[in-house]
């Protein structure tokens, strides 16, 4: 259910949140029940603390139905604008998989070939080694290699932006954490490497090969990777925070590249996964690839990580296949059954502490459930 507050210069979460508590809104129609239960999973992710959430739901029909709470700039009061964009974080990472399956479906890349032979001399150094690491550690996060966000001031690279090479001598300046395949880290510089991969395989930028091979034949009109130097975020967008209430949603989402910088919205976020999971995207063995998962612990009981996808168990049963996504401003959650219905549930605030990452898995299962 939507709830706007008043206007305020500045506006700390816990008066949102008292406010929230006492606001009334004009009388309306009775809402569906699973309308009811994913608007009290978004209210106790603004009682946890974050400034707003929205949950986006399609059905298995292709209809899809919004509810917000809190609100989407802390000055104004105003709830996310219907339509919300946001960045997406490292629900990227799914969208550069399916690039690189897709190359590997045209006989371009091999997935247990190693990175070297398509980007010689890169990875090397520290103990570091491309002719080691495949592709498919790479995109399974098995590569051992550090993880460059870890050594990265987001304040001092917020307006600088980056170029790909600048990202993974970040993490290359690091040990790797364990040999190739040998254990599973989540490492951001894994991706940065794919996404380089993509350019050199293709001649074009990842962002043209995601708009080419992925946001045009599906109609995605908000979604796209932005350039160096493009740091704002398109109309209709709420605003994205700190934990602290500063504002994030300008920013060079270069740093975070083929990563995490994608932009997008709830419904289009949802469409994609549909086609992904639906094999729209990927042919059958390529997509049997990309769900070939490993458990991981993502403080998610029984998540299990594929090629840039998760699965994770429904408390009604089944899986559903999706990818968490944060940036600083914004964290997201979104995913689909395979020919069944999509969910995305997204938040204006990135870190997020603990309890709400939980609540962002329990809004999803939520939307996925409600009947």
């Amino acid at each position: 259910m939507r709830k706007t507050l008043p206007g305020k210069k500045t506006i700390a979460v816990g008066s949102l949140i008292a406010m929230l508590a006492t606001t009334t809104a004009a009388p309306a129609l009775a809402v569906t029940k699973p309308h009811d239960e994913v608007d009290k999973a978004l209210k106790t992710l603004v009682q946890d603390g974050v400034p707003g959430a929205q949950a986006t739901v399609t059905s298995v029909s292709g209809r899809s139905w919004s509810e917000r709470e809190g609100v989407g700039n802390i000055r104004t009061g105003t709830p996310f604008p219907r339509g919300s964009k946001f960045r997406a974080g490292s629900v990227t990472k799914t969208f550069v998989a399916v690039v690189v399956l897709q190359l590997v479906a045209e006989g371009k890349v091999r997935l247990d070939t190693p990175i070297d032979r398509y980007l010689p001399g890169l990875v090397r150094g520290n103990g570091n080694d491309g002719t080691k690491i495949t592709v498919r550690q790479l995109l399974q996060h098995t590569s051992g290699l550090y993880n460059y966000v870890r050594g990265l001031d987001i304040d001092e690279w917020r307006h600088r932006g980056a170029e790909p090479e600048e990202l993974v001598a970040i993490g290359l300046a690091n040990r790797p954490l364990f040999d190739p395949g040998k254990g599973w880290s989540y490492s951001n510089t894994n991706y940065i490497i794919a996404g380089m991969l993509i350019e050199k395989v293709t001649r074009h930028s990842v962002s043209a090969e995601i708009e080419a091979r992925i946001a045009r034949p599906l109609g995605l009109q908000g979604t796209y990777l932005p350039l160096r130097g493009d740091e704002r975020l398109p109309f209709p967008h709420a605003r994205g925070y700190a934990p602290d209430l500063a504002d994030y949603t300008e920013l060079d989402a270069s740093i975070a590249g083929a990563s995490g910088g994608l932009v997008s919205t709830g419904e289009e976020l949802n469409h994609f996964f549909a086609a992904l999971t639906g094999g729209h995207l990927l042919k059958r063995a390529e997509l049997a690839e990309m769900q070939r998962t490993m458990p991981v612990d993502l403080g998610v009981p029984g998540a299990q990580y594929g090629l840039g996808i998760v699965s994770v168990p429904l408390s009604c049963g089944g899986v559903w296949w999706g990818h968490r996504g944060s940036i600083r401003g914004f964290s997201t959650l979104s995913g689909a059954i395979p020919h069944g219905k999509q969910v995305n549930v997204v938040v204006n605030q990135d870190p997020v502490p603990a309890n709400v990452s939980k609540d962002l898995v329990a809004a999803v299962d939520t939307g996925f459930c409600a009947r």
